[in-house]
C-alpha cells in the first residue's frame, strides 16, 4: 500500500546557535512545524566578531530570504572589499597578497547582533531554554528525547545543532562512557587564541584610521592576527591567534569541558615580539586579564557519519573546524540550507501517497542518508583546509614559508575552493536523490 499520513512530521532541533536558528527559520517559511531545545537559559549574549562568506550569503539567500536580509541589516559596511595579508614583522606592514571578495562580500558584525536579529523571526514559542540533553531512543514511533530535568518530547527527526561539545554527536556516533569514540570528542590543535571588541576611537589611536576601517591580517611565526570593523564601524573586532607549544589542553580544563581558561594580555605581548609597530600596538589594546579561548577540531578525528537513524548532526557538531577560513559558521548555514528542503520533501512524501512501501522510519532515514551523503566531503575539506590555512598564516608550512607569491597561491586557491562552491545545484541534486528513492520523477526543481 502506498505510505501516507495525514499529520505532518515534528523536527526538534537541539541547540540555539547559528545553524539551529537558521535551521528553524528555513522550517518556518516551508511550514514544517519544528522546536528548538537550548540547555542555556536564554540566547547568550557573546562580543566576537564573525564574517560570513559568499557561499554562506548564497546559502542564506535561499534557506530564507529574511535570514539573508537580517545579515545585511546587522552587517559592517566594508571598508575596502579585500582581504589583505600583510607581513607582521616588516617594519612597513608589507603586502604579502590582496584578495577580492566580490562588492559588499564577507562583510563582518558583531555575534551577537547577528543571533539577537535571528531571533527575533523565529515564531513565538519555538525555543525552550534550560532543556539540557540527557539522552536519545529511536523507538517505532519516532525519536524520543529525554532531558537532564526529568521531561520528554517526541519526534520524527531530531537535528542536532549542539555544536563543538554536542552531546547529540556521541548518539550518532554510538560513543558511551563505556566505550567511547574519539571523534565523539574534538582535538586540541595547539592553538588558542585572544579576541576583544575594542572601542574605535582607542583603536584609530592605536593604528591609524585607514588600518581600523577595513580588513587586515597580520602574518607571522607561529602568531597571526585578524581585525576588521564590525557594529557599524563603532568597534574594531581583534583576534590573535597564537600556537602552543603544548600538544593538549590542561586535562582539568577538558575534564570541566571547557575550552577558556584565564589569560592575559602579557601572553599577546610576548608572543608579537619582534614583531612591527602596528603588531605590538594591537596587543597593546587587549585588558590586562582576559580570556582565553582553546581553538578544538575534528580534523584529527571526524566524524565518520553525520547520521544515525532519525538522528543527525549538523553545523560544529558534524565538523567543527577553526575560524582561519572564516567559513565555520557558513557551513552550519549550508547545512541548514539542505536539512530545510529535504525535511520539507520529507513532509509532504510522508503526507502524499507515492506507491512506496517503504515504512515512515526508512523515509525518514532515506532522507537523511541524502543530507549526509551530500554535505560529508565538502565540510571535511573544509576543516582540512582551515588547519592548511592557520599553517599558511604563521609561516609553518615549510614548502611555503613567508613567500609571498607561494602564500597567494596556496591561500587564494583554499578561498576560492569554499567560496565558489554551487550550494544551490548540490542541494538539488539532494533533493531529487531523496525524491527518486521515494519513486518519484523529479521534472523540475527550480522553486527549491
Amino acid at each position: 500500500m502506498p505510505s501516507a499520513t495525514t499529520k505532518d512530521i515534528h523536527v526538534a532541533i537541539v541547540g540555539a546557535g547559528i545553524a539551529g536558528i537558521t535551521l528553524g527559520l528555513g522550517l518556518r517559511d516551508r511550514n514544517v512545524p519544528f522546536t528548538i531545545y537550548e540547555r542555556a537559559p536564554g540566547f547568550r549574549d557573546i562580543g566576537a566578531g564573525l564574517g560570513f562568506s559568499p557561499n554562506a550569503e548564497k546559502a542564506m539567500e535561499h534557506l530564507s530570504k529574511d535570514v539573508l536580509k537580517a545579515f545585511k541589516r546587522v552587517a559592517n559596511p566594508n571598508g575596502e572589499d579585500y582581504f589583505q595579508w600583510v607581513d607582521g614583522q616588516s617594519e612597513q606592514g608589507e603586502l604579502m597578497y590582496k584578495k577580492f571578495v566580490g562588492n559588499d562580500g564577507f562583510q563582518g558584525c558583531k555575534r551577537s547582533d547577528i543571533l539577537d536579529a535571528w531571533a527575533t523571526l523565529l515564531p513565538s514559542g519555538s525555543v525552550e531554554f534550560g532543556q539540557e540533553l540527557e539522552g536519545i531512543e529511536e523507538t517505532k514511533d519516532g525519536v524520543l528525547i529525554r532531558f537532564k530535568d526529568g521531561s520528554k518530547v517526541s519526534a520524527t527527526v531530531v537535528v542536532g545543532c549542539d555544536g563543538i561539545r554536542s552531546h547529540v554527536r556521541h548518539y550518532v556516533l554510538g560513543s558511551t562512557a563505556k566505550n567511547p569514540v574519539k571523534a565523539a570528542y574534538p582535538g586540541y590543535t595547539q592553538k588558542f587564541c585572544y579576541r576583544s571588541l575594542v572601542p574605535m576611537d582607542q583603536a584609530v589611536k592605536a593604528i591609524g584610521k585607514y588600518k581600523a576601517s577595513t580588513r587586515f591580517m597580520y602574518n607571522g611565526p607561529d602568531s597571526h592576527i585578524i581585525t576588521y570593523p564590525v557594529g557599524n564601524n563603532s568597534v574594531l573586532n581583534v583576534l590573535v591567534v597564537i600556537s602552543d607549544s603544548n600538544k593538549e589542553w590542561p586535562n582539568e580544563l577538558v575534564a570541566q569541558g571547557r575550552h577558556t581558561c584565564q589569560g592575559s594580555k602579557k601572553e599577546v605581548i610576548d608572543a608579537l615580539k619582534g614583531w612591527n609597530e602596528t603588531a605590538r600596538n594591537i596587543a597593546q589594546l587587549f585588558p590586562d586579564e582576559m580570556e582565553k579561548w582553546a581553538i578544538f577540531d575534528m580534523a584529527e578525528n571526524p566524524a565518520s557519519t553525520y547520521v544515525r537513524g532519525r538522528v543527525c548532526i549538523a553545523g560544529d557538531a558534524a565538523h567543527a573546524t577553526g575560524p582561519h577560513l572564516g567559513a565555520g559558521g557558513g557551513l552550519g548555514i549550508e547545512d541548514a540550507y539542505f536539512l530545510a528542503t529535504l525535511l520539507n520533501e520529507l513532509n509532504d512524501s510522508l503526507k502524499t501517497p507515492t506507491g512506496s512501501v517503504k515504512q515512515e522510519g526508512a523515509i525518514v532515514e532515506a532522507a537523511l542518508k541524502q543530507y549526509n551523503d551530500a554535505r560529508f566531503e565538502r565540510t571535511q575539506w573544509v576543516v582540512q583546509a582551515t588547519r592548511e590555512a592557520v599553517n599558511l598564516f604563521q609561516w609553518q608550512d615549510q614548502r611555503v614559508g613567508n613567500d609571498k607569491v607561494k602564500f597567494g597561491e596556496e591561500i587564494s586557491a583554499k578561498f576560492d575552493k569554499t567560496w565558489n562552491y554551487d550550494v544551490v545545484g548540490e542541494n538539488r541534486k539532494a533533493v531529487a536523490g531523496f525524491l527518486r528513492d521515494m519513486g518519484s520523477d523529479p521534472q523540475t526543481l527550480e522553486s527549491i
